[in-house]
């Protein structure tokens, strides 16, 4: 911890009994995981309550979370499940789902070292995979009478056979940029209705909000971000982020 981490932290924390309070942070060494790094130190205030469903995990990150003691009452403490539990993950989404909110001093104070036996490594991705599915499809897709995935490839399929059967009705194309894809269909082979559900895919220009995005940021240089700018979206009303 920075010298000054605690007093900031309570500073925020002691007037925000609902919150999760984290803070910025710099690795070390300083040329570890960049691209986490600069997303979570660069979301918006916005954006730490709507890009809580990617890889990523928690907005804020576990190593620098501050709580009232009535936060933690209120979830009920650390699931106590054991090795290969993402528990900061359980945490995290029953807090928001109790109306917890979460904030970020912007200031980096703590160092954050990264190695490679951390215990994060031994979270099988499926674990997580299921829970991020299952909280989307509860908080967003729950809310929405259909909705396209932008992603025709296998992070997008993916999505769409993880889905309940009825979400996946819900899914009205799948969209992208890949010219061999746009105007096929994809296929759910492994559906069990006799006649097997087929998905337009369709050029990302043409797709109708609101969209769950299966794409990765900072993968293409620049490309996908431009890509979505272009369509003038509200990310947390006509998009959320998944991958």
């Amino acid at each position: 911890m920075l010298p000054t981490r605690v007093q900031k932290q309570y500073n925020l924390a002691v007037y925000n009994h609902n919150a999760i309070v984290g803070s910025r942070f710099r690795r070390e060494p300083a040329d570890s995981t960049l691209r986490y790094t600069r997303w979570a130190n660069g979301l918006t205030p916005a954006q730490l309550t709507m890009q809580i469903y990617t890889s990523n995990g928690p907005t804020v990150v576990m190593p620098t979370w501050f709580i009232h003691r009535s936060v933690f009452n209120r979830v009920g403490g650390f699931s106590e499940a054991g090795a290969g539990t993402p528990e900061d993950l359980i945490f995290f989404y029953n807090h928001l789902r109790k109306e917890g909110s979460i904030i970020r001093h912007d200031e980096e104070l703590l160092v954050y070292r990264y190695h490679p036996n951390a215990t994060t490594f031994s979270i099988h991705e499926e674990t997580i995979w299921d829970l991020r599915v299952k909280e989307i499809q509860e908080r967003v897709l729950g809310l929405w009478e259909s909705f396209t995935i932008w992603n025709a490839g296998k992070q997008g399929r993916k999505f769409f056979r993880s889905l309940l059967p009825e979400n996946q009705e819900k899914v009205t194309a799948f969209c992208d940029v890949d010219v061999k894809k746009i105007g096929s269909f994809y296929t759910y082979e492994e559906s069990w209705k006799k006649i097997k559900p087929k998905v337009p895919i369709i050029h990302f220009k043409e797709a109708k909000p609101p969209l769950i995005i299966c794409m990765k940021m900072e993968l293409t240089d620049g490309v996908f971000e431009a890509n979505l700018a272009s369509v003038n979206l509200k990310e947390g009303i006509d998009y959320f982020h998944f991958s």
